[in-house]
């Protein structure tokens, strides 16, 4: 009989931390790319030609893109190499970034943020795989994907900040270029401070997986984001049945394979599944209350596009800084108790909302929100790529990326949905037309000072209420669900 004793983990040095400094660097930039180009659009929709039809895919292919992508992106870089994936990728991001910068036209424009979306999807899982790598001790890794998550978050409370000022002073392509720099720094440095991993015993992708993965996913995000909207509900109902058809096959093809593209077992682990369903519920719960206050404060408060954006930064930082602080508060609380009770945090910013709308309120409530949802975001991550084999940490990371941003969709179409039910029930019964789709209608086709457009707000305010009251609500559920992962 033989015993395996596995070697300690060795502690990260210098190499690894000015390595994660420069992972960070294109994790903040997608951060700050992603919320950037609404600000832009009016000006490049003018300048391009662009029509309505155009505008939504020129915001939207990205993130198709990236959701199709993201999984078979995860497993890629296990067998063919994270550090490569990672370079192919930064590299595709420079030379699209520089296409979008300089587009002529609409369809450029599309293809340019097409791939965009292609090589985005390959930094997220590659950075915080390499981070598995990098850092085996658990302690180092813990704060290591803290510090990942904190520059997301932080990217994403600044970048419509930054996008502002470049508008202000230069044409509306520059929001795309700071990703040149970035990129290039990563290319640069990137060979002599991150390591290479790829499986010791890599396999063929399974390319039939890999197309069910795409079919599956981007008709059932285009049928999400497009019922969200209120179009016509044929086609988008549609693209829902072919999605989720797809996905059923995908899944029992998965089932079946020795070496599937995305590893079921995973979700059969009981603390991998309650954070991948937290991570989908807290991507549902902020991404629909972060939409509905941003019509808030444009359609009831007046707000410009901009002011919108530029007060939602102290919940970008206070995200930030939960997750900044989560490692070393889980080692005073403990992790479960920890993540536990920032989701009742999160619940109390959801009630603040419910009850209070005016500007102090919003801001008060989003924070808190979005405070509480720190340490799950981060300490939940490092869980997820912790409780695998080294070789399946870009699949793990991969799957955590994907319930985030699956969430995300599912939010604006759930609760958008929910906010506009409760919209239209409380108009007059004189409200018809424009007036009754979205709160934008009303202030569009009514005058200012007049009773019926008052009377829009109130029922898009109390939209917003319930929507909150349903947050606060799962955040309960996710506090309760997150008190039966395993204690440290």
């Amino acid at each position: 009989m033989t015993t395996d004793i596995s070697p300690p983990p060795t502690r990260a040095g210098a190499r690894e931390w000015i390595g994660l400094a420069v992972l960070i660097l294109p994790t903040l930039l997608v951060a700050i790319d992603v919320n950037v180009l609404f600000l832009a659009l009016p000006r490049l929709s003018a300048d391009l030609g662009a029509d309505g039809v155009e505008q939504l895919w020129i915001s939207d292919v990205y993130g198709f893109m990236v959701a199709g992508l993201t999984i078979t992106a995860g497993t890629l870089g296990d067998r063919w190499g994270r550090r490569r994936l990672l370079f192919a990728g930064a590299a595709g991001f420079l030379l699209a970034s520089l296409l979008a910068a300089f587009a002529t036209g609409p369809a450029m424009l599309i293809a340019s943020r097409a791939l965009l979306g292609v090589a985005g999807a390959t930094l997220m899982p590659s950075t915080l795989a390499l981070i598995s790598t990098m850092f085996t001790d658990a302690r180092q890794r813990g704060k290591a994907v803290s510090l990942w998550a904190t520059c997301q978050f932080a990217g994403a409370a600044l970048g419509p900040v930054f996008g502002g000022l470049l508008l202000e002073h230069f044409w509306w392509g520059s929001v795309f270029l700071p990703a040149v720099p970035v990129m290039l720094v990563l290319l640069v440095f990137g060979p002599f401070v991150l390591p290479e991993f790829r499986s010791p015993t890599p396999r063929p992708m399974d390319l039939p997986s890999v197309a069910l993965s795409l079919g599956a996913i981007l008709p059932l995000v285009y049928g999400i984001k497009n019922l969200a909207v209120g179009e016509a509900a044929t086609v988008p109902t549609l693209a829902l049945a072919v999605g989720g058809a797809l996905g059923v096959w995908f899944v029992r093809r998965q089932s079946r394979l020795d070496d599937p593209l995305m590893d079921l077992a995973l979700l059969r682990r009981p603390a991998i599944a309650v954070v991948l369903s937290s991570l989908l519920l807290g991507g549902i719960l902020l991404a629909g209350v972060g939409l509905l206050v941003t019509q808030y404060l444009q359609s009831v408060l007046g707000y410009s596009p901009i002011a919108a954006a530029s007060l939602f930064t102290p919940m970008g930082l206070a995200m930030a800084t939960g997750t900044l602080l989560a490692p070393r508060l889980a080692r005073r609380a403990g992790r479960t108790r920890l993540v536990s009770g920032g989701m009742l945090l999160s619940g109390a910013g959801a009630a603040v909302l419910a009850v209070d709308t005016g500007l102090p309120g919003v801001l008060v409530g989003i924070s808190v929100l979005a405070l509480g949802f720190g340490p799950l975001f981060a300490l939940g991550t490092d869980l997820v790529i912790g409780s695998v084999p080294p070789e399946h940490a870009g699949a793990a990371a991969s799957l955590a990326e994907s319930s985030n941003h699956t969430g995300g969709n599912l939010g604006i179409a759930l609760l958008g949905t929910v906010a506009a039910v409760v919209y239209r029930i409380g108009l007059p019964p004189g409200a018809d037309g424009a007036v009754r789709e979205t709160i934008a209608g009303a202030n569009a086709a009514l005058p200012e000072g007049g009773a019926l457009l008052q009377a829009a707000r109130e029922a898009f305010t109390n939209g917003l209420h319930v929507v909150a009251v349903i947050a606060a609500a799962l955040c309960l559920l996710v506090a309760a669900m997150t008190s039966r992962l395993p204690r440290d």
